[in-house]
């Protein structure tokens, strides 16, 4: 905690970021008080997965939005596998997790969220990051 609370971060005392990785929240509209662990950042799930881990198909759909409004070349998506998995660290996201008491039914199993659905109707196949490209108005690439 005293890392991501230091002046390089946050830059705040760590028992202001201690309560939302322990899952306990006070909203201030008039709800009762959250204290669950499965409500923290370190855990939250959306029901495709927990949400903290680091996607690879995440990491691909960053990389195609760089080539989308091109700050990366278009032969970046041909090299996007070895890109991503030179940076990726899944592995240590999971044994993080496996420390920190997650469950092992909530510590992915794939690498992928496989087909996003963005709230204007857009997907995003990571098997197909041109076919997204290709399906929006407003780009540069």
């Amino acid at each position: 905690m005293s890392i991501v609370s230091g002046k390089n971060f946050f830059d705040v005392a760590p028992g202001v970021l201690l309560p939302p990785y322990e899952g306990k929240y006070i909203m201030g509209d008039g709800k009762p008080e959250i204290n669950d662990f499965k409500m923290s950042t370190l855990y939250w799930n959306d029901g495709v997965g927990n949400v903290s881990y680091p996607y690879k198909s995440h990491d691909l759909w960053f990389l195609t939005e760089s080539v989308r409004w091109g700050f990366l070349p278009t032969k970046t998506l041909a090299d996007s596998k070895t890109i991503i998995d030179k940076v990726n660290r899944g592995d240590l996201w999971k044994a993080a997790a496996k420390l920190a008491g997650v469950a092992e039914a909530d510590i992915p199993a794939k690498s992928t969220r496989g087909v996003e659905k963005f709230f204007d109707g857009k997907e995003f196949n990571p098997d197909k990051p041109e076919d997204y490209i290709k399906s929006l108005a407003i780009k540069k690439a």
